[in-house]
């Protein structure tokens, strides 16, 4: 399909920028330019916050069943267009169709079921101390909110932010990634086909630090909802903190990955390389430090290193592609500077380690074993297909690396053993823990972090209470 180039969508309309300023977008596969992506100025900025002002006044008032019949709407159309979307995210995030069409078609799941629950937003009658006083509990929608979201899944991490406030009733400008402009702007423009009023949504992009500086304080916004690096989470936290708005965080992680001596090595070698080489392993809840039992460590080890060699890297979209380049060659020098890290420290290179070709910004799925905890790599995120390898000895020392960290938000562990499995419930301190299973960030369980991950939820029925204002009202028969 081809690459067109991405507008803002400010007020319901599709336009330029004021000033005509636009930004390059790269295809990761072939470092070539593929398009461009509208630039907003200040001025872009203040008609993107009237008319989300005004679509929220609009929303607000339209009543819940009207609302989840757009989004349900809006839903159809993604799923009518996900093939089109799909050939659009792979050309500017390098992810496999197969990813593509996946992170697409659950983004429409995610929509339809927080259509649903925006019809569950209840209030309570409160028994007052007086029978001539009626209390009542609502919950009113808390305003328009700035959202901004990253390029490694740039339709979920829109979607979940997005559908949690339209079912609440607010209004949305979202800042969505310049290296990635064009997948979010489809799911947009599905919502808007599917008769979305004017302004409810807007979508501008440009500079990130100008315009998150100029959102967050200004007095239409009255919640922020941010996905990215711890460092620019605290930022942009303590910014919204000066000014009383509302804020939830959704940071950065470093997965443990507890492997027990009674773990199903071959379910966790498939479960857990699977996740860890999915999107080239750019992925906030990526698996990174597997802490693996000393009986099992070579077992593991070798398999792991077997399941990365097997991967077919390369264009995402060339059909039987596994894995695909990573995002820019930033990420090429990050790998290399992890890898080189952790060799000269005593780590054992199994898998990997080096640069495919000198087109497009390939990685080879790289394994590393016996890495000692002063490696980079078991210290900083390495945000890419990199597993890091070390063994223990009694799950206690296990639990003790897993949480050293000041990271908390995915964990995964193997194991056949229900005391095994109890204790880590109780003890991993991570805002998500999967147990002999894979990740499943469904629409209706929490899904967020804890500890410098961040706070607040974006699945399930916690989400929506970010988005709502809770007040009490009490009336007297007079």
């Amino acid at each position: 399909m081809m690459y067109k180039d991405t507008q803002l969508f400010i007020d319901g309309k599709w336009q330029d920028a004021t000033d005509g300023r636009t930004l390059a977008v790269f295809n990761p596969a072939t470092g070539q330019e593929i398009g461009r992506v509208a630039h907003a100025g200040i001025v872009d900025l203040d008609r993107a916050l009237i008319a989300a002002q005004k679509g929220f006044e609009v929303w607000r008032d339209t009543p819940a069943f009207e609302r989840a019949k757009i989004m349900r709407r809006a839903a159809d159309l993604v799923r009518e267009r996900a093939d089109a979307i799909a050939s659009v995210l792979t050309q500017e995030n390098g992810k496999p169709l197969i990813e593509a069409k996946g992170e697409t078609m659950a983004a429409a799941d995610i929509i339809e079921w927080f259509a649903d629950e925006g019809m569950r937003v209840y209030g309570r009658i409160v028994p007052s101390r007086s029978l001539a006083i009626r209390q009542l509990v609502v919950k009113d929608p808390v305003g328009p909110v700035a959202a901004f979201t990253p390029w490694n899944f740039p339709i979920n991490q829109v979607v979940r932010k997005l559908s949690a406030a339209l079912a609440c009733g607010c209004s949305m400008l979202i800042k969505a990634p310049e290296e990635t402009p064009a997948a979010p702007a489809a799911l947009i423009r599905a919502f808007a086909d599917a008769g979305l009023p004017e302004g409810v949504i807007g979508l501008v992009y440009g500079n990130p630090a100008e315009i998150s500086n100029y959102l967050i304080p200004h007095p239409i916004i009255r919640k922020v909802t941010f996905t990215g690096s711890t460092p620019v989470g605290k930022q942009l936290a303590a910014l919204a903190g000066q000014h009383m708005k509302r804020v939830t965080m959704e940071l950065g992680g470093h997965a443990p990955v507890i492997v027990c001596e009674d773990a199903d090595i071959q379910l966790a070698v498939k479960t857990a390389g699977t996740a860890k080489f999915r999107n080239a392993g750019q992925v906030c809840i990526s698996p990174t430090r597997f802490l693996v039992h000393r009986s099992a460590q070579k077992e593991f080890a070798e398999a792991l290193a077997a399941y990365a060699r097997g991967l077919k890297v390369g264009d995402g979209a060339i059909e039987g592609t596994q894995m695909g380049p990573l995002a820019n060659s930033r990420r090429l020098t990050a790998m290399a500077e992890f890898t080189q890290d952790a060799v000269k420290q005593g780590a054992r290179l199994l898998a990997g380690g080096e640069r495919i070709g000198d087109v497009g910004n390939f990685w080879q799925p790289t394994v590393l074993d016996d890495v000692p905890l002063s490696a980079k790599v078991f210290n900083d995120e390495p945000f890419g297909p990199m597993a890091a390898i070390r063994a223990f000895d009694k799950i206690e020392e296990a639990i003790d690396e897993a949480n050293r960290l000041s990271l908390g938000l995915a964990g995964y562990a193997f194991t056949r053993s229900l005391k095994n499995a109890h204790l880590l419930s109780q003890r991993v301190e991570v805002g998500m823990l999967w147990i002999n299973q894979p990740a499943t960030p469904s629409a209706e369980v929490p899904f967020g972090g804890i500890k410098d991950s961040g706070y607040g939820s974006e699945g399930g029925p916690e989400a929506m209470e970010a988005y709502l204002s809770t007040r009490v009202v009490s009336i007297t028969n007079v």
